[in-house]
């Protein structure tokens, strides 16, 4: 009986550990990741990728993304319960200076880099490449301004690492899909991190709003979306996308500058509203847009 009651215990320690867990990382946010990630799979496959491919890149995706979150939150938890932004996340830290915290993490990892040996050598190859840049990524505030490029390449892989998954290929479509949603990312995370410029400062802590003050930081990012809508341009020309597309493309467009609109300088108080409602349809609109324009075109 004792033994029965420990077990349940232990069972239901680690139920809650990992339902824990999944509040930290915000696990039913992944699903706003996966628009670019369909794009790339039916962009490749031009129509449905096969089940095993489509499987597996969206268990890759999971991974990765959770594996990326999970670290993120490690490596920042020494600052979190300090930023005011980022107070809440206290909660977390029981499960942050525990053990459980690197299974978990290992156990997302090494998700994302089994499916991508599930699907084909150079997916597995270049899974080792962006679990490196998640790593140096975690980190790199401490060092360097750029950090929101290294979030971008993590996140602008996603449509290419699809891409790869169908065709087991690179090539100019998946790279400049890359390369816009890269700069996609990278720009909203500059709009994001204004709000903690001040946070940054105090600790010693690197950002382009830090490098370049706000305003200058704020430029940076309308440059970094321009240059999303210049390469997400050229990758529906080499994938010879038709009028959805561009449909999509102009309408994702405008919403970057409207994102770029409402935030201003001297009032960053519509932050969110840029961050989590306008941006959060620009992966939306530009992904349909690109899959329907293919299974459209198919007919």
């Amino acid at each position: 009986m004792a033994l029965t009651s420990e077990t349940a215990n232990r069972e239901s320690g680690l139920g809650a550990s990992l339902r824990q867990f999944m509040r930290m990382v915000k696990f039913e946010h992944t699903i706003f990741g996966l628009p670019f990630v369909f794009m790339g799979g039916v962009l490749a496959a031009k129509g449905l990728p096969s089940a095993h491919a489509f499987f597996w890149m969206i268990v890759a995706a999971t991974g990765a993304r959770n594996f990326a979150m999970s670290l993120n939150r490690f490596a920042d938890r020494h600052f979190d319960p300090e930023n005011p932004r980022t107070r809440d996340r206290i909660e977390f830290q029981g499960l942050l200076g525990s053990m459980k915290i690197w299974v978990l993490m290992f156990a997302f990892a090494g998700v994302f880099i089994l499916s991508s040996w599930m699907l084909n050598p150079l997916a597995f190859y270049l899974s080792f490449v962006v679990v490196g840049v998640i790593i140096i990524y975690s980190y790199s505030k401490r060092f360097t301004s750029f950090s929101h490029l290294f979030l971008g390449f993590v996140l602008g892989a996603a449509p290419a690492g699809a891409w790869v998954a169908v065709r087991g290929e690179l090539g100019w479509v998946p790279i400049h899909l890359f390369a816009g949603g890269m700069l996609w990312v990278a720009g909203f995370d500059v709009i994001y991190s204004c709000l903690d410029v001040d946070f940054d400062k105090s600790r010693g802590l690197y950002s382009f709003p830090r490098l370049l003050g706000v305003r200058g930081a704020l430029v940076a990012s309308a440059v970094a979306h321009a240059g999303t809508v210049l390469f997400l341009f050229l990758a529906g020309r080499g994938a010879d996308l038709g009028t959805l597309y561009w449909l999509g493309l102009v309408t994702a467009s405008a919403l970057l500058v409207w994102e770029h609109w409402v935030v201003r300088p001297d009032d960053l108080s519509r932050v969110d509203l840029s961050f989590f409602n306008i941006n959060a349809w620009v992966s939306v609109i530009i992904s349909a847009g690109a899959i329907a324009d293919v299974f459209l075109a198919s007919r």
